[in-house]
């Protein structure tokens, strides 16, 4: 399906009206009534522009969707709205649509295309008897963008951007959909490397051998119960102009599933844990994007990647490991693993590539999800700055982040009788925060370290199955920030 951008009325096919509850709905509502030739009176009764509200109005051949947006849409609302839309009506949809956008900001494109594009995801990856695709989700399929003539050029750069993120995203979904016999760490790594060489940026993987020879055996230890070889993925957005100067670091936790170890975790949900690479998918997400659009920002992307699984061979509570940094952890629960492979990440990101800047995101605990429900991620960081650049970020994009406590007093939690720190507290309360604490011992007193506890948002419940599955979280949070930070260099 191609997706144009027009100024002229002219354009042909069905016709998408999105409306506003907003003083101007009247004068709106007045304009379709005259021109359907229906009486006012009946459409606002019919229609009030609600959230998710859609009245179609008919006119000869040519249908005209009126597609309500409640009152005052954010980005996340414009997105979703257009998701359902779309994926509601995929299979009936003519070939030909346009979207009218006059009356809004030519910047909304980047919102509302991702959601087109995410409307015609399938999530059936693997069934073998599926329907022939949507024909508007076809190569013959087009869509038409109606911008007004003073909004055509940041229309314009809205949609190279929207386009870049929906294909990046796309992939993402799909990784993390995928089941992990499908899904092993070397197709990770896989990916990264076919990525790097159609965007032009650097990717270096670390296999088991080399991880074993530079002594990442946190990773290592993780990775002891699966025959499937634990990576280390580095990829490297370095463009050739940086105004700021900055690098900017990021870590994305890559359990391509998840047992629990030997603390193993209840058979309910474990098929679910195909979703544990959600940190990763961020990462490889954000790091492909940059280089499409080469941000002019030096992106490093880190990506331990390995299976939590179980064998003779599986680290055991109790165990005593040490970590790429030297530092020695005492395994009290082998299913808090994340925080373990990212404490190689960190340490490595930060001894090779001295990040101004330092990201890790991960799909961590549970007690995030305690504590803020399905609406938005934790964060944790000391750095007041940080945490107002990525919450603004946040506060664009939809994709939320709460501001968590990481005060010294919790260190408490991670003290170890027998090694420098011990991977879980033992309590029931406060798991996000102590997770957080086990991380920063890892970072080196990074000063502008920013952990992103995700496990709520990575995997959520969406029109796509009956079941939870992939978001892609986290990619236009960071593509956003990015592009902060590059603004204020100009």
């Amino acid at each position: 399906m191609i997706i144009s951008l027009s100024t002229q009325e002219s354009a042909i096919g069905d016709l998408i009206k999105p409306l506003v509850q907003d003083d101007t709905l009247t004068d709106q509502l007045t304009q379709l009534a005259n021109t359907h030739q229906v009486p006012l009176s009946v459409l606002e009764r019919d229609f009030k522009a609600e959230a998710n509200e859609v009245l179609p109005l008919y006119a000869g051949e040519v249908t005209t969707w009126l597609v309500g947006l409640g009152t005052s849409p954010q980005e996340m609302d414009w997105l979703k709205t257009f998701r359902k839309f779309f994926f509601d009506r995929r299979q009936t949809l003519p070939t030909q649509l346009v979207l009218d956008l006059t009356t809004f900001d030519g910047s909304l494109v980047e919102a509302v295309v991702p959601g087109i594009r995410w409307g015609g995801y399938d999530l059936k990856l693997y069934q073998t008897d599926k329907p022939d695709a949507p024909v508007f989700y076809s190569e013959a399929g087009q869509l038409t963008l109606l911008v007004a003539a003073s909004q055509q050029a940041a229309a314009q750069e809205a949609l190279a951007r929207a386009e870049a993120i929906a294909a990046t995203h796309r992939q993402m979904l799909d990784l993390m959909n995928a089941p992990s016999n499908y899904k092993k760490p070397q197709t990770l790594a896989d990916w990264a490397v076919l990525s790097g060489s159609q965007h032009g940026y650097a990717v270096t993987i670390l296999d088991r051998e080399e991880l074993i020879k530079q002594k990442l055996g946190a990773l290592l230890s993780v990775s002891e119960g699966s025959e499937a070889p634990p990576v280390l993925i580095i990829a490297e957005h370095k463009p050739a102009t940086n105004p700021s100067g900055l690098t900017v670091g990021l870590v994305g936790k890559g359990v391509t599933f998840d047992t629990g170890g030997l603390s193993i975790k209840p058979s309910t949900s474990m098929h679910l844990m195909k979703s544990d690479m959600g940190g990763a998918a961020a990462v490889l997400g954000t790091v492909e994007v940059a280089a499409k659009l080469n941000l002019p920002i030096h992106v490093v992307g880190i990506v331990p990647a390995t299976e939590n699984s179980v064998d003779s061979r599986s680290t055991k509570p109790g165990d005593v490991i040490t970590s790429y940094s030297g530092k020695t952890i005492e395994i009290i629960d082998t299913d808090a693993e994340g925080r373990v492979i990212l404490a190689d990440g960190l340490a490595y990101i930060v001894r090779h590539f001295q990040p101004d800047i330092l990201i890790d995101l991960a799909t961590l605990t549970g007690s995030v999800i305690a504590a803020l429900g399905l609406h938005a991620g934790g964060m944790f960081t000391q750095n007041d700055a940080l945490a107002t650049q990525l919450t603004q970020a946040a506060d664009q994009t939809g994709e939320r982040l709460w501001r968590m406590p990481l005060w010294d007093v919790y260190k408490e939690d991670i003290k170890s009788d027998v090694a420098d720190v011990k991977n879980f507290s033992g309590k029931p309360v406060a798991g996000s925060i102590s997770a957080a604490k086990f991380l920063e011992v890892f970072t080196e007193s990074h000063p502008a370290w920013a952990h992103l506890d995700i496990a709520g948002m990575a995997f959520a419940d969406s029109e796509f199955g009956a079941q939870k599955n992939a978001t892609g979280f986290g990619i236009r949070l960071l593509i956003a920030y990015l592009r902060t930070l590059t603004a204020e260099t100009r």
